[in-house]
């Protein structure tokens, strides 16, 4: 196995209902039998959080960093450092550690982390992944169907299609290509599209990979305008009730 230190970021604010499913998520990811071995570290960035966020992630064993900025980019970010220091500090070269991404309000399946470190050992320096919903409470009708015409309409290429998504709920990253591109941006939000366009950019390998997709939130209230939440919305706004 490549990977020496193998960490997922989570930032949140004010997740208290929906964090204890995303770790427990996690915590069945990280007993993979593929990763047997590997150091699996989880930091959860309780981010301007007034609820019991960050007491619930340090019960459900994950690492906490607290954080006042209000800003997503900023918060995947102290998490990224977080993991770095942890490499550091157990001798971990930065080429060796893989950080992975998801949020609060999201569930891994169980070979998502195996997937993650597949990427990793396979050379390349990130993983871009997709995400589905199975919860559509509080939507339209026509916004299920709505959803997956647009979202899977890439693979009407054939089998040597590839998924445009970049979703910050299912992404990873190698640790020395991270800090060599900057790192996600201070962006409140597509601060994950801006770190894969900077390592595309920067000439470094990306595969996406519709493997393993996690299933994430679909809240009629966005916690970021213009993020996965504002599509959603958009789509119930924008067509027509059955």
């Amino acid at each position: 196995m490549v990977t020496g230190l193998l960490g997922v970021v989570v930032p949140a604010r004010d997740e208290a209902e929906l964090l204890p499913g995303c770790l427990a998520a996690l915590a069945r990811a990280a007993a993979h039998p593929d990763l047997a071995g590997v150091p699996v570290l989880v930091v959860v960035v309780a981010d301007l959080c007034t609820d019991d966020t960050a007491d619930l992630a340090r019960a459900g064993g994950a690492r906490v960093v607290e954080t006042g900025g209000g800003n997503v980019g900023d918060a995947r970010h102290a998490g990224v450092l977080a993991v770095l220091a942890e490499a550091t500090h157990t001798g971990v070269p930065a080429d060796r550690v893989w950080v992975a991404t998801t949020d609060a309000d999201s569930r891994v399946p169980a070979d998502w982390l195996a997937v993650q470190a597949l990427g990793a050992a396979s050379g390349v320096d990130a993983v871009v992944g997709t995400v589905a919903v199975e919860d559509w409470t509080g939507h339209p009708p026509h916004v299920p169907a709505a959803f997956a015409a647009a979202y899977d309409a890439w693979r009407a290429g054939g089998l040597d299609a590839v998924h445009p998504h970049v979703h910050g709920a299912s992404l990873g990253v190698r640790g020395s290509a991270y800090t060599a591109v900057g790192g996600f941006p201070p962006l409140v939000v597509s601060e994950d599209e801006a770190l894969v366009g900077a390592l595309l950019l920067a000439g470094r390998t990306v595969l996406r990979t519709p493997a393993a997709p996690v299933v994430t939130s679909a809240r009629r209230v966005p916690r970021a305008g213009g993020g996965f939440g504002a599509d959603l919305d958009g789509l119930a706004t924008g067509g027509q009730e059955d």
